[in-house]
């Protein structure tokens, strides 16, 4: 077998091509192959077959009810710091640190470019506004961003432990005075 080709006779459609992509070093670079990577996942995921059923049916999980939030940070020490205090107050059940990524973006009508570390923060959907709030009072940026998807569907098992992690908080912030 050449490392240019994987065997498509294996994989489903979706997943020969995001292979495919993955492994044709001469003809696309490293960062090219790696941008197209969300795409092909997003949608190997919005096409699953019909004849199989979605990975969270049967398994009591409220699709949306668990929120991938993303903050970007200034450095390594800022995220790190942000991201143990979240978890500590339980605003997440995990938080994802992914360095050295570069944003590009307009502000106060100039272009500016930084390098910046990414948190991918798994919680509660109901706990968003509360975790935005806690975000926005420790960031050092001037208009932190925050952001959160919800998660539709995943290993259950996974959903299920970020949701107990994230319990105690929801219960307290759904309350009635």
């Amino acid at each position: 077998m050449s490392w240019g080709r994987v065997p498509t006779v294996l994989l489903g459609g979706g997943a020969a091509l995001l292979l495919s992509l993955l492994w044709m070093p001469a003809l696309l670079p490293a960062a090219s192959r790696l941008l197209l990577l969300p795409r092909a996942l997003l949608s190997m995921a919005s096409a699953s077959p019909p004849s199989q059923p979605s990975p969270a049916s049967g398994s009591g999980y409220v699709p949306g009810s668990v929120s991938a939030a993303f903050v970007t940070c200034p450095n390594e020490k800022v995220a790190r710091e942000i991201a143990r205090a979240v978890v500590e107050k339980r605003l997440a059940a995990c938080v994802n640190l992914i360095p050295q990524i570069t944003s590009i973006y307009e502000w106060k009508g100039k272009i500016e470019e930084d390098s910046e570390v990414l948190m991918m923060i798994k919680t509660q959907s109901s706990l968003v506004p509360a975790l935005t709030d806690f975000v926005r009072s420790v960031h050092p940026y001037e208009v932190a961003e925050v952001i959160a998807l919800p998660v539709e569907q995943g290993n259950s098992p996974y959903l299920h432990w970020v949701r107990q992690v994230t319990e105690s908080v929801s219960d307290t912030s759904t309350a009635l005075p």
